[in-house]
């Protein structure tokens, strides 16, 4: 059983950044790949990246390539999302989401790959 919690959302202008924080309360981390995903009003829920748990891979949608960065923190149980040159259509409310995982380089695109899932948080990006 792991319990996920996302920190870190707010609201900011078009171009700023924010910092995303899940935090995870497990001893097997490190053996968990982890997902962000993204869910705005009326919309489905968008895959955003995902790490391997080895860090040693990772996998980004086209939409926030180049702008996102996932890290993770095994010491801490923790797992980051930088989010740079923010878009309006950005905003949506964040997930964080663990999978186990065999193997040290796998990533998951399909949400309904992950086991566990965070209660999410909100980001804004408006002007």
């Amino acid at each position: 059983q792991v319990q996920l919690v996302e920190s870190g959302g707010g609201l900011v202008p078009p171009g700023g950044s924010l910092r995303l924080s899940c935090a995870a309360s497990a001893r097997t981390f490190t053996s968990l790949a982890m997902g962000w995903f993204r869910q705005a009003p009326g919309k489905e829920r968008e895959f955003v990246v995902s790490i391997s748990w080895s860090g040693g891979t990772t996998l980004y949608a086209d939409s926030v390539k180049g702008r996102f960065t996932i890290s993770r923190d095994n010491g801490k149980y923790t797992v980051y999302l930088q989010m740079n040159s923010l878009r309006p259509e950005d905003t949506a409310v964040y997930y964080c989401a663990a999978k186990a995982a065999q193997f040290r380089l796998s990533v998951f695109r399909r949400a309904d790959q992950y086991d566990s899932w965070g209660r999410g948080t909100q980001v804004t990006v408006s002007s």
